[in-house]
């Protein structure tokens, strides 16, 4: 019977739960991505990342530049482009690494934020019971006011103070933290303004010819190059933008000294406007800046055909890479020698002519490169061509440089070689006539609207504020005890009359090779004195052991 009793009164066996291996799995991986260490590979990781976006060319930014590599690389650029290398920066890759490095600091940051928020606000640490095995130690000799005077002195010094009777407790260094987690916010901002610009931004090149007819409005089919992040529409800010002068000032090397553009603005709301800019001073407008990134010429070209009709060309010549600004470009005139009577254009007496321009001409030839980019002596060398220009089949082409299948084709041929001076004219061997009347110089402008700029402004200043903050602060805590009357400590002496004896113990949180001296003065402001003094920090140094935990 109490065997039967013994089995209904023992508690039954309550079986563990087993843990969720999914859930255990889940929380070690979130732990592992919200580390610091982990923050770091993934930073290391997207700088990697960013090397083919700044090696290779990107459609983006320059899509005739990737069109030259497929050219140039036939085998290797189709690989690249399978990875996504040629829009590196809006790649899946470059993606993932961004969103893990997002959601790295946001975890990282979020704990290490509630605990020092924490630690703000509480007290210093009670002081240990064995001071004498901190790695600061000394017994000085403080006049009456005990633990008071004792916080008093180190309130002035700007410690956090805590007073338990006779023990004081203090502790300073907090920014070192503060500037830590500046720092890493900070850099979480980056990343947000970054991720704001590419969503929100856009941007676009365009070649603006000085003159009223060469007016430019802010629409996406006047660009040149244009690329509108995925939450902007075409429906860009409208302005409008007239150059009137230009003046560009040079060194005698060639270098370039000054740039600046006067221009008109017409924007909504209100009537033309007058405004200059230069290169480090951009035309900031409603919804859009427009940068100034350089300048060339372009040649005033007029063409008059065998029936007398004259048409007039002014196309930038883009320049070759030299120092003297030399162009190259093309004057086509697809409409030229049209039959007054009838209308009708012959497609096979079309005119172009592919031209050099020096604004410096040497005074003897070869004339195959200009010796500076102001036009001191500036010459055109045309080669005339007539035929089919080939632009009627509707395939897209460059408007600065000929078709070369139509010269190889036989379809354009080569009809003459001519060196003019402004002014100058020249008289085709069909009795047609082109004059250079002089050039107009252009600017190359590059408008932009990014609405993380101010945010990523506000967050460069917090990264140098914070690395200054992490880098120059320390975290250091210091305990003092007041000994009771008749007692003394070894090699400390007794207390004179009217004084105490007050022990005093330092500890720094991380690396401080400077704290032995600062402990040195603060035991001598707490003895009212200065550092050396006698009697007034007997225990230090002999009695401080460093190192000691």
């Amino acid at each position: 019977m109490t065997a039967v009793d013994d089995r209904q009164t023992a508690p039954a066996d309550v079986p563990r739960r087993r843990p969720n291996p999914l859930l255990a799995v889940a929380r070690n991986s979130w732990r592992q991505l919200t580390s610091m260490r982990t923050a770091l590979v993934l930073l290391f990781l997207l700088a990697v990342a960013a090397i083919p976006g700044s090696v290779l060319p990107q459609r983006g930014v320059n899509p005739e530049d990737v069109r030259d590599f497929f050219t140039a690389y036939p085998d290797l650029a189709p690989l690249l482009d399978r990875v996504g290398a040629f829009e590196a920066f809006s790649s899946a890759w470059f993606s993932a690494i961004y969103l893990l490095l997002f959601t790295s600091l946001i975890g990282c940051i979020t704990p290490r934020l509630r605990d020092h928020s924490r630690a703000l606000r509480a007290r210093p640490p009670a002081v240990p019971r064995r001071m004498e095995r901190l790695p600061q130690h000394a017994v000085v000799s403080v006049p009456d006011g005990g633990a008071a005077a004792v916080a008093a002195t180190l309130r002035r010094r700007r410690w956090r103070v805590a007073v338990r009777g006779d023990e004081v407790s203090a502790e300073k260094g907090y920014l070192k933290e503060t500037g830590n987690l500046i720092f890493h916010s900070s850099m979480l901002v980056v990343l947000a303004a970054v991720a704001l610009g590419s969503w929100y931004g856009w941007h676009g090149n365009r070649l603006l010819v000085a003159g009223e007819d060469q007016v430019f409005c802010n629409t996406r089919q006047q660009y040149a190059e244009a690329k509108l992040g995925p939450r902007v529409d075409d429906d860009l800010p409208r302005f409008c933008v007239r150059l009137d002068e230009f003046d560009a000032r040079f060194l005698e090397t060639g270098q370039p000294a000054f740039y600046n553009a006067k221009v008109t603005v017409d924007s909504d709301g209100g009537p033309p406007r007058p405004a200059e800019f230069s290169v480090n001073s951009p035309l900031r407008l409603d919804g859009a800046n427009v940068y100034l990134l350089g300048h060339g010429y372009a040649p005033v070209i007029r063409y008059t055909d065998r029936f007398g009709a004259s048409q007039t060309s002014v196309v930038p010549f883009l320049g070759t890479g030299d120092v003297g600004l030399s162009s190259e470009g093309l004057a086509a005139f697809p409409d030229a020698n049209v039959d007054p009577d009838t209308g009708e254009r012959d497609p096979d007496l079309q005119v172009a002519f592919s031209g050099l321009y020096l604004p410096t001409a040497p005074q003897e030839p070869p004339f195959v490169r200009s010796e500076h980019p102001a036009e001191r002596n500036p010459l055109l060398d045309l080669v005339a061509y007539r035929g089919n220009l080939g632009l009627d089949a509707g395939i897209p082409g460059s408007v600065y440089q000929l078709d070369q299948r139509q010269v190889s084709s036989g379809r354009l041929t080569e009809v003459g070689v001519k060196q003019l001076r402004i002014g100058e004219s020249w008289t085709l061997d069909d009795g047609t006539k082109v004059e250079f009347l002089g050039t107009r110089p252009f600017i190359t402008l590059s408008v932009r609207h990014d609405p993380g700029t101010t945010l990523l402004l506000v967050s460069s200043i917090g990264l140098v504020l914070g690395l200054m903050g992490s880098l120059f602060f320390r975290r250091r805590r210091v305990f003092a005890r007041v000994l009771p009357t008749g007692s003394a400590a070894p090699d400390s002496g007794s207390p004179t009359g009217g004084s105490s004896l007050v022990e005093v113990a330092g500890l720094p949180r991380t690396e401080h090779p400077g704290f032995a001296a600062e402990f040195a003065q603060l035991v001598a402001a707490i003895g009212g004195g200065r550092p050396g003094d006698p009697g007034t920090d007997p225990g230090t140094p002999a009695g401080a052991r460093e190192g000691a935990e």
